[in-house]
């Protein structure tokens, strides 16, 4: 979809000038600032409290409900989720301190998570002429959100998705660093500027600078390449926080859908670093808090010393899903003729200890009935109950489900084409430890389930060699364990905190992973066809997107030719698959190809 310049230099130039806040504030912490007469001590200086709230990382979540499960949603640690009761914290924190003095603000991954966000991308989607309004609109809207980042997941859509998710908010979506990648100019607002007015003073007037994630040119690369470009936080926030300061800033804020531990995923494949908050803070003068986004921890508060004034830079990052609201408490103070931070302190707070807003219970109740009524269409059966509860270190014919329709729609996909001849072998990772197939009637939830994410199909040409550079490279998940020493499962797997999402199984191969040796030397008796396997073997990799553009830094594979591709999410075609059939019967698609050992005695 081209960018529509004109219609985005109207809308900053009506973000950027600045907005008014409606009404005087209260100033909770407002004292007299006159000068006293001879004799008779000088009045304190005016103070003013300013409190920010963010939440980040919402994903489609609007109530406390787990559509994969058909239930309320629940977790050992007594989490709740959804925006439905963010709006009610954010109501008593209006109540309490004045909504003329709160700020909200989200730092992105808003319409890709849940069957909710699924349901209105593809089934009833935001885009067909006269369609729905989105559902995180309509929440956050309702709400009364004053501004968000951009989001990776807010491109996983396409283009035109967002475009319409973006004209259907009454606050901007901000994103400094996504840029038109001819003209190098903001594709997005990179900011917006909030005018607060103070009762017997000075307005303070508060810039958010939105940043996104540059890994979006990988993950999303089928959408974004040659049409949007996006460069390092670090680098635009120091082009951007010297302007707004220069407009009269007094406050700046970030609102950063980035992590902050200084790591990338991606390994050297952009220049860029993928968690870079804590970076901005310490390389970019004048910036007074971050909200952090993207990593999915919880982060009630972290200061970061800037290296250029010495000043300290508050970040706070809630947890993922509306579980935790950040609250910023900006003190100011008005001496010389402006407004200067005094302090910032920030806190987070929990959402399970409120209760739904009933009114976005009764906004949102028909689109949330529409989309349970979705995921429980009964498309098959199955002959015996299916689970992930061991796929982490089993070959779990459950994933197999998953490379085996991979294989057969790559199949398909290469009749006729001068790839049909050569074998097609397929990844998939234990995305979930608690998903399960129940014997009996298979619904679109319980295959949902198994796939969590909107992940699509791509075919890439891959060596032999480099088809066991991949596995040993996958191989590293496992926690070196001696030949001898007791098995403990908990701790076998997610070696150097990496996520059970970039660990894979390989289809069509038959290996060995020796945990016993050192990382890198851990393939062993890999076979193709009864044989052992030929560097110069060339096969055809079916392989989700975000593995086959960089996501994971698995190595070849995004460099790897590719032969074919399609924006039919993974999960549907699993549907599709099942529907087919009718019946889920594991000996239409397990195998097992690969086995833990330690010294070559089998660890199970």
């Amino acid at each position: 979809m081209p960018l529509n310049r004109r219609k985005f230099l109207k809308k900053s130039a009506v973000t950027g000038a600045g907005v008014a806040i409606a009404g005087a504030a209260a100033a909770p912490a407002a004292q007299a600032a006159e000068a006293g007469k001879p004799g008779q001590p000088v009045r304190q200086p005016k103070r003013y409290a300013l409190t920010v709230l963010g939440t980040t990382d919402l994903h489609g979540h609007v109530f406390n409900w787990d559509y994969f499960k058909n239930a309320e949603y629940t977790d050992k640690a007594g989490n709740a989720q959804g925006l439905a009761r963010i709006s009610t914290l954010v109501n008593q924190i209006r109540a309490e301190r004045g909504r003329e003095n709160v700020l909200l603000l989200d730092a992105g991954d808003t319409i890709q998570g849940t069957p909710l966000t699924y349901y209105y991308a593809k089934v009833d989607p935001i885009t067909a002429k006269g369609g729905p309004v989105h559902p995180m609109a309509q929440a956050m809207n309702a709400i009364g959100y004053d501004a968000a980042a951009l989001g990776n997941h807010e491109f996983n859509y396409g283009i035109e998705t967002l475009r319409k998710f973006e004209s259907q908010l009454r606050f901007p979506l901000l994103g400094a660093n996504a840029v038109d990648a001819k003209t190098l100019r903001p594709a997005f607002p990179p900011y917006v500027m909030k005018t607060v007015c103070v009762k017997g003073a000075a307005p303070v007037r508060v810039a958010i600078l939105g940043l996104t994630n540059p890994g979006i040119a990988i993950w999303d690369k089928a959408y974004v390449q040659g049409k949007l470009a996006f460069p390092g936080l670090e680098e635009q926030a120091a082009k951007w926080v010297p302007k707004l300061k220069a407009m009269g800033a007094d406050v700046v804020v970030v609102s950063a859908h980035s992590g902050s531990s200084g790591t990338s995923s991606y390994g050297d494949q952009l220049p860029y670093v993928e968690n870079s908050a804590a970076l901005v803070a310490q390389q970019v003068p004048d910036i007074d808090a971050i909200l952090v986004g993207h990593a999915h921890v919880e982060i009630p508060e972290l200061k970061v010393t800037n290296e250029k004034s010495g000043k300290t830079v508050v970040l706070s990052e809630p947890l993922a899903y509306a579980e935790r609201l950040s609250v910023f408490d900006i003190a100011l103070v008005f001496e010389k003729g402006r407004w200067t931070v005094e302090s910032v302190a920030s806190k987070v707070l929990n959402s399970n200890t409120v209760a739904d807003d009933p009114k976005i219970t009764k906004l949102l109740s028909d689109e949330h009935a529409k989309v349970v009524e979705y995921v429980n269409q009964v498309v098959g059966s199955a002959t015996e109950t299916l689970t992930t509860v061991e796929a982490r270190y089993k070959d779990a014919p459950i994933i197999d489900l998953i490379t085996k329709v991979q294989e057969d729609v790559v199949k398909a996909a290469l009749v006729g084409t001068s790839y049909a001849s050569l074998p097609v072998i397929s990844q998939a990772s234990p995305f979930s430890r608690t998903s399960e197939i129940p014997a009996g009637n298979v619904t679109i939830r319980d295959l949902s389930s198994l796939y969590v994410y909107d992940n699509t199909l791509v075919a890439k040409l891959m060596t032999g060699a480099q088809i066991k550079a991949y596995l040993e490279y996958s191989a590293e998940y496992f926690v070196q364990t001696a030949a001898g020493t007791v098995v403990d499962v908990d701790k076998l797997t997610n070696a150097n905190n990496r996520p059970d999402y970039n660990y894979d199984y390989v289809s069509g191969l038959v290996y060995d992973i020796d945990v016993a040796q050192a990382a890198g030397s851990r393939i062993r008796n890999l076979t193709y066809n009864g044989a052992a396997l030929d560097d110069a073997q060339q096969f055809v990799f079916a392989v989700n997107n975000y593995r086959a553009n960089g996501g994971g830094a698995f190595p070849h594979v995004a460099s790897a030719t590719e032969v074919w591709a399609e924006s039919t999410e993974i999960r549907t075609r699993i549907a599709e698959w099942v529907t087919a059939k009718g019946v889920l019967d594991p000996k239409d698609f397990a195998s097992v190809d690969w086995k833990l050992t330690r010294d070559g005695t089998p660890v199970f």
